[in-house]
């Protein structure tokens, strides 16, 4: 089945729903346990949204992409190569991605984001696509410059990991086939990234049981896929967008 749902805030309420065109209709109980559909709608304009789940965790991939991997002549892995984006850095549709200061290069990486819906544990494959609620576009931040300082050490975390570093949003989409899709990343409404999801090379499913090996994924968490060509760096005042169609458009401005 497919919908689209996401968390907002109405007056001092927080709650979720699925959109419907330009009205959201809400939804009772639990988006992970037996969710009640209701028979009230609201005006898309009248809500604040939220980040559509609350991760406990928001893992993400590096090179994970052929055609980023080709391009940066990097060896192809034999596992996915991951990382762990901490809460302090997720960050609601239409927020704002703040600068931390400093002279380093703050780029963007236009993702798909998957989303867990059911706890799994060293899942099977064949069984990993029953565990996965649907999909999220998502903003890989990183302030490149970081990365590298120190030669005796990888500051992956670090350099992703800042306040407001990782908006994703502004639904989760169920009922995707995520190898028809495609991430595009505009910024200031200039064409950046346009790359298919099928160029990955570890599929949904394989990094979702080979994930769940190494450590227990919950409802809400979130894995990020990597992304492609394309990176570039942001200046304060611009704009950028994550758009994959059937799930919609991240906008979130870097001040």
């Amino acid at each position: 089945m497919q919908n689209l749902w996401l968390r907002f805030r109405e007056g001092t309420h927080t709650r979720f729903g699925t959109l419907e065109g330009e009205r959201v209709r809400v939804w009772h109980g639990d988006v992970f346990d037996y969710p009640q559909r209701g028979d009230r709608t609201i005006a898309l304009k009248d809500v604040e949204l939220l980040t559509p789940v609350q991760p406990t965790k928001v893992i993400a991939l590096w090179n994970n992409f052929k055609a980023l991997g080709e391009k940066l002549a990097l060896p192809v892995p034999a596992e996915p190569l991951y990382l762990v984006k901490t809460p302090n850095s997720y960050l609601a549709p239409g927020g704002t991605i703040r600068h931390p200061g400093g002279p380093g290069k703050v780029v963007f990486e236009g993702e798909l984001g998957i989303v867990i819906g059911r706890s799994c544990k060293q899942v099977a494959e064949r069984d990993a696509l029953a565990h996965v609620l649907g999909y999220t576009c998502a903003n890989d931040v990183t302030v490149a410059d970081i990365l590298h300082r120190d030669a005796s050490f990888a500051q992956w975390v670090r350099a992703k990991g800042f306040d407001t570093f990782c908006p994703f949003g502004p639904v989760v989409a169920t009922g995707l086939e995520p190898e028809k899709l495609r991430v595009r990343t505009l910024l200031d409404g200039e064409v950046r990234q346009d790359y298919p999801v099928s160029d990955m090379r570890f599929s949904v499913a394989q990094l979702v049981s080979l994930i769940s090996q190494d450590m227990t994924l919950l409802p809400g968490d979130i894995i990020l896929c990597g992304t492609s060509v394309g990176v570039g760096s942001m200046k304060p005042g611009s704009t950028v967008e994550v758009e994959i169609a059937g799930i919609g458009k991240l906008v979130n401005r870097f001040a």
